[in-house]
């Protein structure tokens, strides 16, 4: 219990689990409707805004957000207005962004340490502003998921009768990749911008090997990625490793023993 001791791990806690609720929480959506690849995507756009915030001395986590929330916009326009398909968006996306990352840190003159903290997740570079935007993005995010939980469940396994059932499909498919581009965002000084994929992607999947409802699979994600975290960072504080890869390692362990236990 020593790790307490120190601003850092209590701030890096309070952070983890935050963003362990959220990620899981709305990975649950993306993964019933075979969206995955949204969530990496995003986190690859995040590291754009990342990096024209490190080269141009603006706030990269303000920077990542606005990346992500455009680039959100597009996908889902592209996906929805054009009938384009989804994997193929998300695809241009996803290596169309980090090439135009790759560029930037190309035009920075060096990869310094601050984007590496982005890339893999520093429990030292969460500050308490971080928390404070943490907290307010994040209770709105779940407000909106909570509030709208029963439209997007239906929305998430089929949206044509959804909308002949009177949801604003448009609307919410909208507020769902919004929120989504905000939690990726508010997750990259924690897990980082590689992992933060997995957290979002691992629990859902993870829990519905059980053959649960939506509803009871939606709570145990929830705990399987809380309990990630908390092993995670413990087990980055003792060991001295990064704290994001420690959390994707505990998601995996944990995946592994529920294909174990479940074989269907």
């Amino acid at each position: 219990m020593e790790m307490f001791d120190y601003p850092f791990m209590q701030r890096a806690f309070i952070a983890g689990l935050m963003i362990a609720l959220l990620a899981s929480l709305s990975g649950s959506f993306i993964v019933l409707r075979r969206y995955s690849l949204l969530s990496e995507t995003l986190a690859h756009v995040s590291l754009v805004g990342v990096s024209l915030g490190l080269l141009f001395g603006l706030s990269p986590l303000w920077m990542a957000v606005a990346a992500s929330l455009v680039a959100s916009w597009l996908i889902e326009y592209l996906r929805s207005v054009h009938g384009m398909y989804s994997d193929s968006i998300l695809a241009i996306f996803l290596s169309g962004s980090l090439a135009l990352a790759i560029v930037i840190v190309s035009l920075a003159g060096s990869f310094n340490a601050s984007l590496f903290s982005y890339l893999f997740g520093s429990i030292l570079s969460v500050s308490n502003e971080d928390l404070w935007v943490m907290g307010v993005f994040g209770s709105l995010a779940m407000a909106l998921l909570l509030i709208f939980f029963k439209e997007l469940y239906f929305i998430a396994f089929d949206e044509e009768v959804a909308r002949a059932g009177g949801i604003r499909v448009t609307l919410l498919n909208f507020m769902l990749v919004s929120v989504i581009a905000i939690i990726i965002a508010l997750s990259i000084r924690v897990v980082g911008t590689l992992l933060i994929g997995a957290l979002m992607v691992i629990p859902p999947v993870a829990a519905i090997r059980f053959g649960m409802g939506f509803f009871k699979t939606t709570i145990l994600s929830a705990l399987i990625a809380l309990l990630s975290v908390v092993i995670g960072l413990i087990g980055s504080y003792i060991f001295a490793l990064p704290s994001g890869a420690a959390i994707v390692l505990c998601l995996l362990v944990i995946f592994v023993i529920a294909l174990a236990v479940n074989r269907r």
